[in-house]
């Protein structure tokens, strides 16, 4: 079994198998023609439930031809552009060939001694990135698995900066669009079921800084302690921008941690012609960055930013083993001394490679580009009497409603609107992400391919309304 290590006398082996691989997913993506085969649970289960994993096939190609039959054939390919549902992104050719390099050296970021240069570039890409932002000299960050856990790790530096004698004191205050994430890492952070103060939006989706003001003054008047206003740059339904400099205005004057979370809206860092639509986002303690939403790379590459480096000692121990005290003092630059991970993959080389290839331009035009599309598309939707549109994008995503004439019940414009949703799933021809908007069903475009076309967007609206009147047409014959 030594012929399966990855070694100096098995390097022809992986060169031929990987070459295998690559030639198998490049033929896939040259000739899938939809993003989706519509295939069920019910139908790929029990060929996956089939493979006995004690029996072994020993040769790579069949592997590979197994492979086809349990994944391949039936994945959901983000780069085909009718994916227009969540916010995953066709990724760039240099940040996979990154990922192919990373993944054969295997490099640990955790301590010097296992990355060398990789921890450097790693640095190198923080500070790029912290510039872009606009933070100081002082700034640093860490890469991260994904937006949670940069969210995560942000309000664990907002917590333990917070002075409050007890946990059960503490509030975080976000928008009632903002992500999970933000409920989840409080009650990781060990705070009551009561932490996180929901503040709401308006028509335009973002944060309304009035109420914002008055939460904050209720806190300072009840006795508890705003550990963080979370600031959403990219909502994940609306990608709605909140007003970050009038924020950071409120956070400055109650004292208060701001952190960014720009998953989504980060793309606008690398910005040809948006860039403004961020401002203020340099007046925040915290950043969180998802380069594998708007950078075009492959999950997962992530990362959390502080304007402040020396807030990152609370999420600092030293073991004997891995990182002692004495390495700080001999500047030994260990990246577990800033993360959550101890054991962490090399993924900021994805972003050095498409950087060092394409440049940030490249990457912004990208982004501008899906940008201008949801504006595009925005104005279809906005003249078709078919459907309501919610809100004018901000950054690339869509969210609408089929809502035919000749139907006023709006429990029965739901089912329509879920059948649609369902039936286009199944058919291959698209994917399409769905929400609720005041407690009404809803449809998603969140666009991130830069080969979507605005005939991409018509055709599927027009898959999307013949779905649904096929299905009110059911219901009718149905009622009689």
């Amino acid at each position: 079994m030594r012929s399966h290590l990855l070694n100096d006398l098995t390097a022809e082996h992986y060169r031929r198998s990987v070459t295998e691989g690559v030639e198998r997913v490049a033929a896939k993506l040259a000739t899938t023609d939809r993003p989706f085969t519509g295939v069920t649970v019910d139908a790929l289960s029990p060929r996956i439930d089939g493979i006995d994993l004690d029996r072994p096939l020993y040769d790579t190609t069949a592997v590979l031809d197994e492979l086809e039959d349990v994944y391949l054939r039936d994945a959901v390919y983000f780069h085909h552009p009718r994916y227009l549902a969540h916010l995953n992104c066709p990724v760039v050719i240099p940040a996979v060939l990154g990922e192919a390099v990373l993944s054969a050296v295997n490099s640990s970021l955790d301590t010097w001694d296992q990355s060398a240069g990789g921890t450097l570039i790693e640095r190198k890409l923080i500070d790029w990135t912290t510039a872009r932002i606009g933070f100081g000299e002082a700034a640093d960050g860490v890469f991260t698995s994904g937006g949670t856990q940069s969210n995560l790790q942000a309000l664990l530096l907002a917590r333990e900066e917070a002075k409050a004698d007890e946990l059960a004191d503490l509030r975080i205050l976000a928008s009632d669009i903002s992500h999970f994430s933000v409920q989840k890492s409080a009650k990781l952070l060990g705070l009551g079921p009561d932490a996180v103060i929901s503040v709401p939006v308006g028509a335009d989706k973002r944060m309304q800084t009035v109420a914002l003001a008055r939460e904050l003054e209720r806190c300072k008047r009840d006795g508890l302690v705003p550990m963080a206003v979370v600031a959403t740059a990219g909502t994940t339904d609306f990608g709605s921008i909140d007003p970050l400099p009038e924020i950071a205005g409120l956070c400055e004057q109650y004292g208060v941690w701001m952190h960014v979370d720009a998953a989504y809206g980060c793309g606008l860092l690398a910005s040809l012609r948006h860039r403004d639509r961020i401002a203020g986002i340099e007046r925040a303690d915290s950043v969180t960055v998802d380069y594998h939403k708007s950078f075009f790379q492959p999950v997962s590459s992530s990362a959390v930013l502080v304007r402040d480096a020396a807030t990152l000692r609370h999420a600092t121990y030293h073991a004997e083993y891995l990182n002692p005290r004495r390495m700080v003092q001999e500047r030994i630059p260990n990246q577990v001394d800033k993360s959550l991970q101890t054991t962490r993959r090399f993924d900021a080389l994805k972003l050095w490679m498409t950087l060092r290839t394409m440049g940030a331009d490249g990457i912004g035009e990208l982004f501008d580009e899906v940008c201008e599309l949801a504006a595009d598309g925005w104005r279809l939707l906005a003249a078709d009497p078919r459907y309501d549109v919610v809100v004018e994008p901000s950054l690339s995503t869509l969210v609408f409603r089929y809502v035919p004439a000749a139907v006023t019940d709006p429990a029965e414009i739901d089912r329509a609107n879920l059948y649609a949703r369902k039936a286009l799933f199944a058919s291959g021809d698209a994917v399409v992400a769905g929400t609720k908007v005041g407690g009404r069903h809803y449809l998603k475009f969140t666009l991130l391919n830069p080969e979507t076309t605005t005939a991409d967007i018509t055709a599927v609206l027009d898959l999307i309304a013949g779905h649904a009147e096929q299905y009110l047409g059911e219901s009718l014959d149905r009622a009689s």
